[in-house]
């Protein structure tokens, strides 16, 4: 088999290329050690957030012996990182599905083993993407580095060479997982990294909609949400400059459409007619403000609460706002917009009272006012927070990541990231989100749109059109998709 750093999809890497991937590696090795030697055990346990919502077992890998069996029949792996709360949601997504349909998923997140050179790795790059997020409030830095980085360095093919050698150092954490589990990975590095430890059933679920070599973990099947996307994907368009690649074989590609839990996609009819019914009446208008996962966008949330106060004041709005494991977010609003305080319901580090909150406000007759702030230091909690309140909510005010394919009307506020362009494109054309909105005027503008005129209901309606079409169904197909794997191999 030919080595996948030297040749991708049939494509040849250049040797210059080559040894930087090489190079690349035998750096990390130098500062996080090789531990390809280590007999790593698997023990399994439970996950007290969404272990109960969605029956979610974890697998963590440390030096300490195998403990609980892996149920190899109807168990499903979730390969993820934490880098921002992107991956983690679309894990989270596809956990439901597989739960949903009578399986256990079990959450392997690769860069929670802290003993493990693959943690260190993915920590060291997980640090840097965050810094970059934040730096990217620079214009001159996202002009020059940051853009460039997310859309074309990130797209060549020479970059998935270096993830290719450098995931060599990430397989060991799968030494002792059974082979034979399917495994859904919602990000490269779990899918190669599983591919080179020689599991046999590896679906690589790509997020986003701009088509980037990132993202290729060749010998696993790639999932993709978008149209656009599968056909950059299938031709590997613009991953080798101006050079015609040798496209993808047919049987490595499959459009899905988009990775949305169950419990939302079940659900959309109903919090679709909520909606409506609020509008109806002259109900306030709730907005949900959800900060990611590197906390880059605090200034915009400020612009947007003081912009969105009078109207809270007279009735016609009310707000969400989740901050994650942010708190500092929290307590800096507070401190820059003093007329919050008067306004203000926290829900701080609380899980069984968000829950609370979340499914009280799902009653169509019931009238929230005011500010709802929302924090949880539980990564868990941060995250499937959004998950809760966007049911009740009427507008999800969010930048264009992957929160742009859920099923609810959307303000698409500025990226981090050219690439995330795509997806405010690509939900402005199937009509359940707005355009991109580069800076605070036309945000203003649109937040105005939202609150005077039926846009949320004209959203609606698209979102249950798109519903009927099936392009929510993305976490359904992914799961049949890796467990159809096994019963062929059969």
């Amino acid at each position: 088999m030919t080595e996948k750093s030297k040749q991708i999809f049939g494509n040849k890497i250049s040797d210059k290329d080559y040894h930087s991937a090489i190079k690349s590696k035998k750096s990390y090795i130098r500062k996080y050690g090789d531990d390809s030697g280590v007999d790593y055990g698997v023990q399994i346990t439970d996950n007290n957030v969404i272990g109960p919502i969605l029956g979610v077992k974890n697998i963590e890998v440390s030096t300490k012996p195998s403990e609980g069996k892996i149920d190899t029949e109807k168990g499903i792996i979730v390969g993820n990182i934490r880098m921002g709360f992107g991956h983690y949601r679309i894990s989270m997504a596809m956990a439901s599905y597989a739960h949903h349909l009578g399986l256990t998923p079990y959450w392997m997140d690769l860069n929670s083993f802290k003993e493990t050179t693959c943690t260190k790795v993915i920590g060291a790059q997980n640090d840097l993407y965050s810094l970059g997020s934040r730096l990217s409030k620079n214009p001159i830095f996202n002009k020059f580095v940051w853009e460039p980085m997310n859309y074309e360095g990130f797209r060549a093919l020479s970059y998935n060479a270096k993830d290719q050698k450098n995931a060599e150092l990430m397989a060991p954490v799968y030494k002792n997982v059974p082979k034979d589990i399917p495994v859904v990975a919602t990000h490269a590095w779990p899918a190669q990294a599983a591919v080179h430890a020689g599991m046999k059933y590896v679906v690589n679920a790509i997020p986003d909609n701009w088509p980037m070599a990132l993202h290729l973990s060749e010998g696993s099947v790639h999932t993709i949400q978008c149209r656009n996307a599968y056909m950059g994907y299938r031709v590997l368009n613009g991953m080798d400059k101006k050079k015609v690649c040798k496209p993808m074989p047919k049987q490595s590609l499959v459009y899905t459409g988009h990775y949305i839990d169950y419990e939302l996609v079940s659900n959309i009819d109903n919090d679709c007619e909520a909606r409506r019914i609020r509008h109806r009446k002259g109900k306030p208008i709730r907005f949900l403000l959800t900060i990611g996962g590197a906390g880059a966008q605090k200034e915009i949330f400020a612009e947007i609460i003081k912009h969105l106060i009078p109207a809270i004041k007279s009735g016609i709005a009310a707000l969400y706002v989740n901050v994650g494991d942010y708190r500092n977010v929290w307590d800096e609003l507070c401190k820059e917009i003093p007329d919050m305080n008067a306004l203000k319901t926290e829900h701080m580090d609380n899980w069984e009272d968000t829950v609370s909150f979340a499914e009280k406000s799902l009653d169509p007759e019931l009238e929230i006012e005011g500010i709802h702030g929302f924090y949880h230091k539980n990564i868990f909690e941060a995250v499937y927070a959004t998950n809760l309140l966007m049911r009740s909510c009427d507008v999800l005010v969010t930048k264009p990541s992957e929160l742009a394919f859920y099923p609810v009307p959307k303000l698409f506020i500025k990226r981090v990231g050219k690439h995330e362009m795509w997806g405010a494109i690509h939900s402005a054309e199937i009509g359940d989100g707005t355009l991109e909105c580069r800076d605070i005027p036309h945000i203003l503008q649109m937040i105005d749109q939202f609150i005077q005129t039926d846009l949320v209901c004209e959203m609606c309606d698209n979102i249950v059109l798109n519903k009927n079409m099936g392009i929510y169904d993305g976490a359904k197909k992914v799961i049949e998709l890796a467990m159809k794997l096994k019963e062929e191999d059969k």
